[in-house]
């Protein structure tokens, strides 16, 4: 059985910073690109931030600078760093980990709220 258990989210104030994870279990995570999505109220969800199993990144252009995925495949867990957060932040932020050659191998977390505010 897959799972993806995603932690770390909260409140957080503007211009301060969060740390997600996100523990998988049940796939070989190493062979996986892991990536960090979220979903404001109302609008479609989007990505954040992904990182190839050879450790390449690809970031929103709305959290360049600002935001640092990474891995440790010896733990099956990716992260996000959330530096220099802003209100515009807030989301359900979900995990997902998907097999390269394999698009039907494509697993999400259940999501964990962050929320950006005095």
């Amino acid at each position: 059985q897959v799972q993806l258990v995603e932690s770390g989210g909260g409140l957080v104030q503007p211009g301060g910073s969060l740390r997600l994870s996100c523990a998988a279990s049940g796939i070989m995570f190493r062979f996986y690109t892991t990536g960090w999505y979220r979903q404001a109220p109302g609008k479609e969800r989007e990505l954040v931030a992904r990182i190839s199993s050879g450790g390449t990144t690809t970031y929103a252009d709305s959290v360049k600078g600002r935001f640092t995925i990474s891995r440790d495949n010896a733990k099956s867990t990716h992260y996000l760093q959330m530096n220099v957060t802003k209100p515009e932040d807030t989301a359900i932020y979900y995990c997902n980990a998907r097999h390269p050659l394999n698009q039907r191998l494509d697993y999400w977390g259940q999501g964990t709220q962050v929320t950006v505010s005095s």
